[in-house]
């Protein structure tokens, strides 16, 4: 069987992860590095008050960031001269994130979604809602996993 043998069906809504984890815009760069790490995320989207997306954040953003803006705070600790404590920046997310966010309706053609993905050369796609709301993201795996073969039903 060859990549040519395998078809795609359905929807952006049959693709999609449904309800994705999602950062607040308002949310600190630490919360942001903590919610990525104990889920083991690259990326996440951002979403402002009303839920729509305004940006992707990811593990690299926040440590080009990180890497640039330690402080080092005076000696803190009287106890142990020369020792320094780093303080890192505790602010809001939307101040690193990346500001594009590529999304797709949930009724747009799975083909069509495909298709948007190696367009833009990205591995996921954002699904929203008819007023532009987050409802899910198609991944590279999701389509991989709706992939069939041609003569299936």
């Amino acid at each position: 069987m060859t990549a040519s043998d395998l078809v795609l069906h359905g929807t952006a809504k049959d693709l999609m992860t449904r309800n994705p984890i999602s950062i607040p815009e308002t949310a600190t760069i630490r919360e942001a590095a903590k919610l990525l790490v104990e889920r083991g995320f690259g990326a996440a989207p951002v979403i402002n008050e009303a839920g729509r997306p305004v940006g992707v954040v990811s593990g690299t953003d926040i440590v080009r960031y990180e890497g640039e803006r330690v402080e080092y705070l005076p000696q803190a600790d009287r106890r142990r001269p020369g020792y320094q404590i780093e303080s890192t920046a505790s602010a809001p997310v939307r101040e690193i994130m990346t500001p594009v966010v590529f999304t797709v309706r949930a009724d747009t053609a799975a083909d069509a979604v495909v298709r948007e993905m190696l367009a833009r050369r990205v591995h996921r796609l954002f699904v929203v809602d008819v007023t532009g709301v987050l409802v899910g993201v198609v991944g590279a795996i999701d389509v991989l996993r709706h992939l069939r073969p041609a003569d299936a039903p």
